[in-house]
Parts: structure tokens; C-alpha cells; sequence
């Protein structure tokens, strides 16, 4: 008998390594051989802990499990009260189309030949045998663009890399995950760590790095063990080495653990953490490109960006790119969250209207309310009312609304939220969170928070105040932490005035 129960870390805090134990001693009680898998998650958080059992049909789900519900998968499967049917078949599961995530979930995170039989290691075969302006040229034409928030086009920036000459190059994957409502980066490296370390290793070969680092945010326990291990299991198959799958090009890779700061999500931030220094962010130019890290031209590309370069290997560009929408070329893993009835992750191609995500992905609202907003590209994302629900998620459609996509995690809220004080939330986010290298965001930030607590007290004067803030904020800043602050500040103050109407808090 094989079972599968998550060790994801949102699966943990539900109760998996409870419901684990309980199969294991049941198991025993009973006398079964129990094979027991600890996967990744399959993206549905509402059905955690997802347990799935192997019988000749396939994979069928039990969730949200406890362990009290452990002894009846040993009896009657059809009879249990949490079946769910084949896992596959769900419809969250069935609806998506999953490229960067086919194995989360599936497989064994750490059994190198269960990742191998389900299409790992492909690109990465194809890779070596390329010369590394041809990888460039197919991660180009794929039309890959930054996940982690900016969009930026991969293959321009491996190419200023792959152009660059210098002694030593690096790869660096920021793993720093740190806006709310966001978890794709985890979900990979607790779930399927090996397409990470092979989607750094074609990078390593495409622009002729030969050394790499993970820079992983230390509020990732479990997913740090599972990299770590990961690295050891990719050094000793010869995926990482001075021999990468004997091709006799090398590429080394080590996990960094970063301290805690959310500045340190911004590149440069990243890479001065990275050398042993503050956290701060470095004006350009010089591009990262061409001096990143010490000094040295660096890639530094988000999990899920480096995630996606094996299957654009395997299946090629144009396969790639004829999903999407426009420019926005691929599949993008949306991370739902918030006060929704099915929060999790949902990988599918470009171009869903908002509203499509909102009311039928999501279920509209846990609470049974309308949806009052829904915020778009984690702390420092603008809000979007229902009314802009025909908005097609893609990065140029989200900027032209006034929006960005960001890191693709959506926060859901009903018609309870006070927007006043979800403006002052992002104001203050950004004083406490600035490195204080740029006076906007510095100072501008904590007069911010002072401005909006005057117009919850009644003074009409400090709303153009506010407004002129955020401008200087916007034009001034050097990194996202200060310039996107005013997206959250200024779509709550204009999509929702009454929740701003001088004096209301006061009253109240």
C-alpha cells in the first residue's frame, strides 16, 4: 500500500506530520505494509492535509484529513467520508495548465529517479550538448519573463550575461520570498527542488557562470533542509560539479540563507546581503548584469523564472510561447489568498480575466460577503474593485490599469475591509521595512503614515497632501519598496473614497 501525505510547509501547520504518524501506527496496529511519500502539495490549500492513496484507478484524494480519519483508508476507500476521487480528475486540478508545476505534488521532492521518470533532467541533457548562445537564443524566443515581479524579459538579461567577458560569472536565484500572499517559490522548493537546481545549471551553461547561489529567506526552515539535501543529491549524480552530466562544463551551487529583511527581495539589496554586507539597495547603473555580484556580471532571476527553464528545454520556445497573452508569454502560478473560499496555488496561462480568478477560481469570498477588493502583487500592489474585474491578467493589460502583477499573489477582501487602514498598513510596511538609503522612501514613508492618521482625524488638507506624497515617493525612490508603495495608498484612496471621508474614524 502507498500513501502520500505532504510535507508541505502550509500542510504541516494544517496537521500532515500529525496525520503521518497516524498512518504509520495504524499501519503497524494492522500489520500492512505502508510505503509512505512524503510529497510536495499539490496547490490545494482548502483540502490540507491531502493524503492520496495509490490503487490500480491511480491516485485518489482524502482531505482535509485529521488523524482520527487515518483508520478508515484501510478499510472500504469508497466508503470514506473525506474521498475526494482521482486527484487528477479534481477540477482545480483539471482546469490548469501546469508546466513549471507538473511534478509538485507528484512526486517524491528528494528521489532523484522519481523526478528523472516524470521528465526531470531533459533540459538540462539538451543543454550540454548546446553551445550557450543557442540556449540563450531558445530561452529568448520563448518569451520567458521575470517572475518575481518586474517581468522583465529573461533571455535579454542572460544575454547581456552571456556577453559580458570576465573571469568569473554567477548565477544568483532569489528565493527571497517576502510579499504576503505569496508562496510559489516555496511550494517548488519543498515540492520539486530538483527543477530549480536544473533550471540553474542551464543558466550556468547558457551565459558561462560556473558558480552559483540560492539566497533562501531564513523563515523557510523546511524548505532550506530540502535544498540543502537536494544540492547533496545533485553533487553526488554529477548534475552539479566540475562535470555536469558529463559534459565536461561545470557549475557549483550553494544555498545562502539571508537574515530577514523584505528589502533584501530587490536584487541589489540581495546581492550586497549576499557578499556580507547591509541590506541596501545599489543605484544603477552599473547593471547586476554586468557588475553584480563581487563585482562580477551575475543573472539573478526569480525560483519560479529559473523553475521554467527546464520544460522550455524539453518542450522548446515556441511551445512555451504559444501560451499566453500579448507579451506576457507562458504560464503564471497565481497564488490565491485571502478571504476566499479555495486559497492555493493555480498554474495557468496568461490572459484570465480578474474577475474569472476572483469569483469562480477563488469562490468568491470564505465569509459569504461581496468582494469589496482584491489586491494584486503582494503588500506594495494596487487594489482593484469589482468593477475592474474584466481586467485579462497580463503584465502590460495590469500596468495600463494602474496595477502590476508582481510575484502574481491576489489577496481577496470583502465588504468589511477598512481601505483607510489597509493605505496606512502599506505605509507603515514601508517604514519599517525601508533600508534607508533613499530619502522618499525614508522619510517619505513615515510622513506618509502621519498624513493618513491626520485625515482619519478630520483634516481635509491632508489629503492632497497624501497625494502629493505618493508621487514624490513613486519618481524618487530607487527600488520597489518605496516607488510601488503608492500603488496600494493611491488605488485605495481613489477606489474608495468613503472609507477616506475626513473625519469618518474620528466619528467612529
Amino acid at each position: 500500500m502507498k500513501i502520500y501525505v505532504p510535507l508541505d510547509s502550509a500542510a504541516k501547520a494544517l496537521g500532515a506530520d500529525r496525520v503521518a504518524d497516524a498512518v504509520i501506527a495504524e499501519a503497524a496496529k494492522r500489520g500492512v505494509d505502508v510505503e509512505l511519500v512524503r510529497n510536495g502539495t499539490r496547490g490545494m490549500i482548502w483540502l490540507e492535509p491531502l493524503v492520496e492513496v495509490v490503487t490500480d484507478a491511480g491516485r485518489i484524494g482524502f482531505g482535509p484529513m485529521l488523524p482520527s480519519d487515518v483508520a478508515a483508508l484501510f478499510d472500504d476507500l469508497g466508503a470514506h467520508p473525506k474521498a475526494l476521487g482521482l486527484v487528477d480528475d479534481l477540477d482545480w486540478m483539471k482546469a490548469q495548465t501546469r508546466l513549471t508545476f507538473q511534478r509538485c505534488g507528484v512526486i517524491d521532492p528528494l528521489d532523484l529517479e522519481d523526478y528523472a521518470a516524470h521528465g526531470g533532467l531533459v533540459g538540462l541533457k539538451q543543454a550540454t550538448e548546446m553551445s550557450g548562445a543557442d540556449i540563450v537564443a531558445q530561452v529568448t524566443d520563448s518569451g520567458l519573463r521575470g517572475r518575481g515581479g518586474a517581468g522583465f524579459p529573461t533571455g535579454i538579461k542572460w544575454q547581456t550575461v552571456h556577453g559580458a567577458q570576465a573571469e568569473q560569472k554567477y548565477i544568483v536565484c532569489n528565493a527571497d520570498e517576502g510579499d504576503s500572499g505569496t508562496f510559489a517559490d516555496r511550494m517548488i522548493m519543498e515540492g520539486d527542488p530538483f527543477t530549480l537546481i536544473e533550471g540553474m545549471a542551464i543558466a550556468g551553461l547558457a551565459v558561462g557562470a560556473t558558480k552559483g547561489y540560492i539566497y533562501l529567506r531564513s523563515e523557510y526552515p523546511d524548505a532550506i533542509n530540502i535544498i540543502n539535501r537536494a544540492i547533496e543529491i545533485a553533487n553526488v549524480a554529477g548534475i552539479l560539479g566540475d562535470d555536469v552530466l558529463g559534459s565536461g562544463r561545470a557549475f557549483h551551487l550553494e544555498n545562502r540563507v539571508g537574515a530577514g529583511a523584505y528589502v533584501c527581495g530587490e536584487e541589489t539589496s540581495l546581492l550586497n546581503s549576499l557578499e556580507g554586507k547591509r541590506g541596501v539597495v545599489r543605484a544603477k547603473p552599473p547593471l547586476p548584469a554586468l557588475e553584480g555580484f563581487l563585482g562580477r556580471p551575475t543573472v539573478v532571476n526569480n525560483v519560479i523564472s529559473l523553475a521554467t527553464v527546464p520544460v522550455i528545454m524539453e518542450k522548446g520556445a515556441a511551445h512555451y510561447a504559444d501560451f499566453g497573452l500579448g507579451r506576457s508569454k507562458g504560464t503564471i502560478p497565481l497564488q490565491i489568498a485571502g478571504n476566499v473560499k479555495f486559497g492555493g496555488l493555480f498554474e495557468t496561462a496568461f490572459g484570465l480575466p480578474l474577475g474569472e480568478i476572483v469569483n469562480t477560481l477563488a469562490g468568491g469570498t470564505r465569509t459569504g460577503n461581496p468582494v469589496k477588493a482584491v489586491q494584486v502583487g503582494g503588500p506594495l500592489g494596487a487594489y482593484f474593485a469589482p468593477h475592474q474585474f474584466d481586467v485579462p491578467f497580463g503584465y502590460e493589460e495590469f500596468d495600463g490599469a494602474g496595477g502590476l502583477i508582481g510575484h502574481a499573489g491576489l489577496t481577496v477582501f470583502d465588504d468589511t475591509a477598512d481601505m483607510l487602514g489597509m493605505a496606512r498598513f502599506a505605509m507603515e510596511f514601508c517604514a519599517v521595512e525601508s533600508c534607508g538609503k533613499c530619502t522618499p522612501c525614508r522619510i517619505g514613508a513615515v510622513r506618509g503614515v502621519e498624513t493618513i492618521d491626520r485625515i482619519a482625524e478630520g483634516d481635509a488638507d491632508a489629503i492632497p497632501l497624501l497625494t502629493d506624497l505618493c508621487d514624490t515617493m513613486k519618481d524618487g525612490s530607487l527600488c520597489a519598496l518605496g516607488g510601488f508603495t503608492p500603488y496600494p495608498v493611491m488605488s485605495a484612496l481613489t477606489l474608495f473614497p468613503d472609507d477616506f471621508a475626513v473625519g469618518k474614524k474620528a466619528a467612529e
